[in-house]
């Protein structure tokens, strides 16, 4: 007999208990705002601006990734036209040319993170700078690969733009912390105490 998690006070995502999840479901898990187990538009977008997206980012981001995710995380065969994208089953939205950091089941693979730096990191060794992104995005790009390519450069793109530090370098705890999924927990916390004390 299983107790509820969320009496446990354990953040749940529909049926699927947060510390059971993998890497690649908590880093998408920080949208799901009522933690039913189904991010829809609204919540991309109240996600987006949480950790900082203007309106216009975050209403093409909603629409984008819903639009691209929502039909291929659908359990059925006919996709809601509200475009939930189903947390559980966010392993089937990977896109090719990516970095290869998650499995095929979304499970952390560091060595494929090690790479990155070992690989792009040329000005400093904890971090990537903007035209080090753009080598790896170039490196990561697959033969006849074009939408995977353009999601990849897409989301790496609107993660440098909101997570670079004063000098323009995106460090490797941020990108760790995309990857376990807490950096935008902790990006959201940032933004709120920061707006409290003006």
């Amino acid at each position: 007999m299983a107790s509820s998690s969320k009496s446990e006070g354990k953040k749940s995502e529909g049926d699927l208990k947060y510390e059971e999840m993998t890497p690649l479901q908590k880093h998408v898990a920080f949208f799901d705002r009522n933690k039913d187990g189904l991010i829809y538009p609204w919540e991309t977008f109240q996600g987006m601006r949480a950790i900082g997206a203007g309106i216009g980012l975050a209403t093409v981001s909603a629409v984008f990734i819903n639009g691209a995710l929502g039909p291929k995380t659908s359990p059925g065969k006919f996709p809601s036209l509200l475009f939930p994208i189903h947390v559980e089953n966010i392993s089937k939205g990977k896109h090719g040319s990516d970095s290869g950091v998650y499995d095929s089941e979304g499970r952390f693979v560091p060595e494929k993170f090690e790479e990155i730096f070992k690989k792009y990191a040329k000005t400093k060794t904890d971090a990537l700078s903007g035209k080090e992104l753009d080598d790896m995005l170039q490196g990561n790009k697959e033969p006849k690969d074009s939408k995977g390519h353009f999601a990849g450069k897409t989301e790496w793109k609107v993660l440098y733009l909101l997570a670079k530090d004063k000098d323009g370098f995106l460090s490797k705890d941020a990108i760790k912390g995309v990857y376990d999924g807490s950096l935008f927990t902790k990006m959201e916390q940032e933004r709120s105490s920061s707006q409290k004390k003006s």
